[in-house]
């Protein structure tokens, strides 16, 4: 099975005029992927137009709600920005509430719980998100529009002091993943794209990575170019020409995630400087959505030599697994006569960070990043974060 995701993933990030290159098993796969395809689009507008006459309805929650989501599968940063948000809000003296889907074991959603602890931030997990945010307002409440308003004056009375929420009311959710959750009404829509493959060969899954056609763009109130450090700008003008195409003026801001430390495997809450790869073999292991953003920032540490293994997105490590990992790094030390260095993702250590501790006599590492706003065209995060302030104008007073 995880062959067969590897091989489909393959064939949707080639490009178009690429296809005729790739092998003829891949090849082979496409008549299907592309029926497949047809099939998704199909029930997709079916779905759309259920939703335009009226036949489905979006449920509207009592507190203002952001949607953070995406056109493609993987690497677009979602869930960091997620992240940023709910930090913002925290500083606003407005308590969040995170509605996760908590995909494939919650990797994502166990990351967020592990940063945001000790946070008036609260975070909910299912499919059946209306249902979910229920519980959760019975839980702690919920600010009433005069409530949101007298958080807003006391915000706007004085902009220099970081305001801390006095209450565990729910002033406001964060709807991850949220472009496809027609269900809930959002009041602003923000739309993440990884700058390094933002289409891939622009096809429908499961042919291609969208989930929606790129007129889905069209939902957006912000959009936001992922992994921006890591593409050409002549690149980054062509894909803000492409959105802008869809939705003229629409605000288009670059993020990256910027590396800051690395724990241990063994102990999460050690801090170890970056510098702890430099001249070291290393060995990258991941399964998220896009793994060559993480090995180019493992790449500029400056270690001696990076070897790598992926996996598919959300990929539960197995025994099996581990075994061929100790195989690769036998041979890494036999060839640089030293120990290498195993590095995973947090959304890795997340999802099982037992089966990680069976990698001894090897050290593994967990890579720290944090979401960070690249300044472009006078788009910086000083800019979004008043993107964020007018949200609250227009729905807090």
């Amino acid at each position: 099975m995880e062959n067969l995701r590897r091989l489909v993933g393959e064939i949707a990030q080639t490009r178009r005029q690429d296809l005729p290159k790739l092998s003829p098993l891949q090849r082979s796969f496409i008549p299907l992927l592309s029926f497949s395809s047809i099939i998704y689009g199909f029930a997709l507008f079916v779905r759309h137009q259920l939703y335009y006459f009226g036949f489905f309805h979006r449920h509207r929650l009592p507190v203002p709600v952001i949607s953070v989501g995406n056109l493609t599968w993987g690497g677009n940063g979602k869930t960091p920005m997620v992240e940023f948000i709910a930090h913002w809000f925290i500083k606003s003296g407005v308590s969040p509430l995170i509605l996760t889907r908590g995909y494939a074991g919650g990797d994502e959603a166990k990351m967020l719980q592990r940063h945001l602890i000790g946070t008036p931030a609260k975070i909910g997990v299912g499919a059946n998100r209306i249902a979910i945010a229920a519980c959760f307002f019975g839980r702690y409440g919920y600010l009433d529009s005069r409530s949101r308003k007298e958080c807003f004056d006391r915000l706007h009375t004085d902009l220099n002091v970081e305001m801390r929420s006095n209450t565990d009311k729910i002033g406001a959710v964060i709807l991850d993943d949220g472009l496809q959750h027609w269900r809930l009404h959002r009041d602003l829509e923000i739309l993440m794209v990884n700058g390094m493959m933002p289409w891939g060969n622009g096809q429908l899954l499961p042919l291609g990575p969208l989930r929606e056609p790129l007129s889905a763009l069209s939902r957006a109130d912000v959009a936001v170019i992922h992994n921006a450090e890591m593409v050409p700008s002549r690149e980054l003008k062509d894909i803000e020409l492409m959105i802008r195409e869809v939705k003229k003026n629409l605000p288009i801001f670059l993020t990256k995630l910027a590396p800051s430390y690395f724990f241990e495997v063994k102990n999460y809450c050690s801090k170890l400087p970056l510098t702890v790869v430099s001249h070291m073999a290393v060995f990258c292991v991941s399964a998220i959505g896009f793994a060559s953003a993480f090995v180019q920032e493992i790449e500029k540490m400056g270690p001696l030599y990076v070897d790598r293994l992926g996996f598919s997105d959300h990929h539960w490590f197995q025994y099996k697994d581990i075994v061929m990992m100790k195989q690769r790094l036998r041979k890494l030390q036999d060839e640089f006569g030293a120990m290498p260095i195993v590095v995973v993702t947090e959304k890795d250590y997340d999802r099982d960070p037992l089966i990680l501790r069976l990698m001894d006599p090897y050290k593994v590492l967990v890579l720290c990043c944090q979401l960070q706003i690249v300044p472009s065209g006078g788009h910086t995060e000083k800019c979004f974060n008043k993107l964020l302030k007018q949200f609250m104008e227009v729905n807090f007073s």
